[in-house]
């Protein structure tokens, strides 16, 4: 019996990368709904947060960087910790990685596994993959809540904001501008993957990232977001996408049905919406099955694996 091929072995399509200045020292680099790098060029040091998926990639993020500074690229900041977020971190050979204990304690606890998950998810996501070192990226500098770095002048918080995408979301946020850099917290016409989500969590958690008043987001999947309206959407796009994934599995976890039919239901209930946002094929697997968990027996996310993530695909998609 064949199975349809994860929805993202499929896609092949390079993407057009935009590199743009938000506000006085931040700066996106974004690529049509691939993933995000965030960019604070300070007054003696550049930080850059979630690196590309391997230093091959990585590289192209520098020579953007290096078109309008040549200041040192000081600091890694990893917002989360999947491999397609940190695999291209040795490429910058920042003096510090940086990121939450919690997303330290992820890496310890499943790092390896999610690489070569994700690995085999997404080939496109992963080029020259060679090129990535072996073992894991190592945070050199841990944080728990908040942590203020000084680039010169500048001021940069890392806050953690609560959990939502994974239990270790960090955002990057320049009160002086208003301007925050939110990982895969916020994803703008782009599908949040929520596989390592804490669903019931993830809406305060947006509205702890509204109550900030951002001016200008980066947010993990999507265009740049600049103003407050753009921002708004933002966050009501995502936070209305978990809430509505949510609502429908709990439904249907409340009449008794099995993983099997609540994805069927929740997959045609969300399609009219959000069908058109980038890897909602992708996506709806890993998020209905993490939300059934959550919904029934599993507060905290298991762990995936490429072989669990066979498994799902052929029970749901097979």
């Amino acid at each position: 019996m064949s199975t349809k091929s994860f929805a993202s072995a499929a896609d092949l399509e390079e993407k057009k990368v935009s590199f743009t200045q938000l506000s006085e020292h931040a700066w996106a680099y974004t690529a049509e709904g691939d993933p995000n790098t965030g960019i604070v060029i300070g007054d003696d040091a550049v930080l850059v947060a979630d690196t590309q998926a391997t230093p091959a990639m990585a590289a192209d993020v520098i020579r953007r960087i290096r078109e309008v500074t040549d200041k040192p690229i000081k600091y890694v900041v990893l917002t989360h910790y999947h491999a397609v977020r940190v695999l291209g971190a040795s490429a910058y050979q920042p003096q510090q990685i940086l990121a939450s204990q919690d997303t330290y304690d992820l890496i310890v606890e499943r790092g390896e596994q999610d690489k070569a998950s994700e690995i085999g998810r997404f080939p496109r996501l992963f080029r020259n993959v060679e090129t990535v070192p072996a073992g894991l990226t190592w945070p050199t500098m841990t944080f728990t809540g908040k942590m203020t770095l000084w680039l010169g002048k500048l001021e940069v918080q890392l806050l953690q904001l609560g959990r939502g995408h994974t239990k270790g979301d960090t955002v990057v946020w320049l009160p002086g501008e208003k301007t925050l850099l939110s990982g895969d917290l916020v994803e703008f016409d782009a599908t949040p993957y929520a596989g390592d989500a804490y669903f019931q969590d993830w809406p305060q958690t947006l509205d702890n990232v509204a109550a900030l008043r951002p001016r200008a987001l980066v947010p993990g999947r999507g265009a740049a977001l600049v103003g407050e309206e753009q921002v708004a959407a933002g966050l009501a796009g995502t936070r209305a996408f978990i809430s509505d994934v949510w609502a429908s599995v709990q439904a249907g976890v409340a009449a008794g049905k099995d993983l099997n039919a609540v994805y069927k239901e929740t997959y045609a209930r969300l399609k009219p919406t959000y069908g058109h946002w980038v890897i909602f094929d992708h996506c709806m697997p890993f998020d209905v099955t993490r939300c059934y968990d959550e919904a029934t027996q599993h507060r905290d996310p298991r762990i995936w694996t490429a072989e669990r993530d066979r498994q799902m695909w052929e029970t749901l998609e097979g």
